[in-house]
């Protein structure tokens, strides 16, 4: 049988070589396509390669186009802002559900996997009201209130501190350190791998929300990429080769936070509490 598997191994990795390489390839022709001009993108062709590389896309980004910039801003701040705010109170949350016992703990868990199986669309109408009903609108309170805690997450890190070692808590205890200081001295620090991993993916979608975005801002001045990316194309026509560029342009945050974050992130993904 080890024979075997050790045969289909070869086989294995050309298969997965080839869809990786499928799965590259619209990234690639993007890329691609953020150096071509407009002429050359829309006459067809799927080639990688340029036929005259141009740096004008780029440059009418950080030039002539100056929305683009403010629209980046604009994405980076609420993004982060989001993140820093939801890994606050997402592991507060999960840290007291995991190691404190109250009385009805067990009822707020339940209510917290209820919550996980409604739908967000489900919310969107509810949300609108009370926003607007508190004048929120128009403000990026709007987007960040509703947003502030994820039932998701909070579960996430109640089963991480769920195997999170008290040993080291209780000795602190004993030299005299409270609860709250127990948490941000100790706890906090030991759970880097599940902070990383839920700020990586609570990043990731708040930097490509769009609908929240939509709904709430109507000041193009307040934008953020994706929704300015399509105010563009409807404005201004769609002019794929200065999108390409821009979308480029937008990945590169995401990368050096993965790049920053990765060491943690691998671990955070296993959830197999090893310290």
């Amino acid at each position: 049988m080890k024979k075997k598997k050790v045969s289909c191994m070869p086989v294995l990795y050309v298969i997965l070589i080839i869809y990786a390489l499928i799965t590259l390839y619209p990234f690639l022709w993007a890329l691609s396509a953020s150096f071509k001009n407009y002429a050359e993108l829309t006459g067809g062709g799927l080639s990688l390669i340029p036929k005259n590389i141009t740096l004008e896309n780029y440059a009418k980004i950080f030039t002539r186009e100056s929305a683009y910039l403010r629209w980046f801003f604009n994405s980076v701040f609420l993004a982060t802002l989001i993140t820093g705010v939801n890994v606050f109170f997402n592991s507060m949350a999960g840290y007291a559900l995991a190691q404190i016992k109250f009385r009805g703990s067990k009822m707020v868990f339940y209510l917290i996997l209820a919550a996980m199986a409604i739908p967000g669309q489900v919310l969107m109408i509810p949300n609108f009201i009370i926003v607007n009903a508190f004048g929120m609108m128009d403000s990026y309170a709007a987007i960040l209130v509703p947003g502030a805690i994820n039932t998701t997450y909070i579960f996430f890190m109640r089963q991480y501190y769920m195997n999170y070692s008290k040993q080291v808590e209780e000795a602190a205890k004993i030299d005299g350190l409270s609860r709250i200081g127990c948490f941000f001295r100790i706890a906090l620090p030991f759970a880097k791998p599940a902070l990383a991993t839920q700020a990586t993916f609570i990043f990731l979608g708040s930097w490509n929300g769009f609908v929240n975005v939509m709904l709430y801002i109507k000041d193009v001045k307040k934008f953020t990429l994706p929704l300015g990316i399509q105010y563009s194309q409807v404005q201004y026509g769609t002019l794929w080769n200065n999108i390409m560029a821009f979308s480029m342009l937008s990945f590169v945050p995401i990368l050096i936070m993965y790049i920053t974050l990765n060491k943690y992130f691998m671990k955070g993904i296993r959830m197999d509490g090893e310290k």
